[in-house]
């Protein structure tokens, strides 16, 4: 028996898939009100604290989530499950950390904005837009795609990443490259 047979002869867990998928809509509503919040509030960092590494950072570790990504694929594509398995586990970490940064950044931060006479401003708005459009409807289906391999509903995994893994890799590329083209202007 193959390691990918393997993996998908393990009983699905719809029990805890049911609960995970709860706690997936909650995660996913927080987040958007947190992204909401930082919009409007913003805090007062301690004397001497500089948060100017952050947006590079943002874009390494969006950048490295991609790397990670298709990896990922490369590895389900030869039946490499387990290095499947821990890749897609380190691009979860990845977002986490750079979810936490991002909004640790932005709540203490003025938004950084490409000047109206900007020779791709047109161009720039559009990427943006896209970015944020797309990070924002594939992050609860990327918890459901993830809670779905979690909980051996691999079927149900499958499904979903069909069309998750492609919107998340579109946010963890289109991301760097609106710092790139945001870089200047900070």
């Amino acid at each position: 028996m193959s390691e990918r047979e393997k993996w998908l002869a393990r009983p699905a867990k719809e029990e805890l898939a049911a609960k995970l998928r709860v706690v997936a809509w909650i995660v996913s509503a927080a987040v958007l009100l947190l992204v909401g919040v930082m919009q409007r509030v913003r805090l007062d960092l301690p004397k001497g604290w500089d948060t100017s590494m952050l947006p590079p950072f943002h874009a390494t570790v969006n950048a490295l989530g991609a790397v990670v990504l298709i990896a990922a694929f490369v590895f389900i594509k030869q039946g490499k499950v387990a290095l499947h398995r821990a890749a897609m586990m380190f691009a979860m970490v990845l977002s986490v950390l750079f979810l936490f940064s991002y909004v640790a950044y932005h709540l203490t931060n003025d938004p950084t904005r490409y000047p109206e006479d900007g020779p791709m401003r047109g161009f720039y708005l559009v990427l943006l837009l896209t970015h944020i459009l797309t990070a924002a409807v594939s992050f609860p289906f990327i918890l459901f795609t993830f809670v779905a391999a979690w909980t051996n509903r691999f079927a149900a995994h499958r499904k979903l990443a069909r069309w998750v893994f492609p919107l998340w890799l579109y946010v963890a590329v289109t991301g760097p490259v609106c710092y790139w083209m945001l870089r200047p202007y900070y």
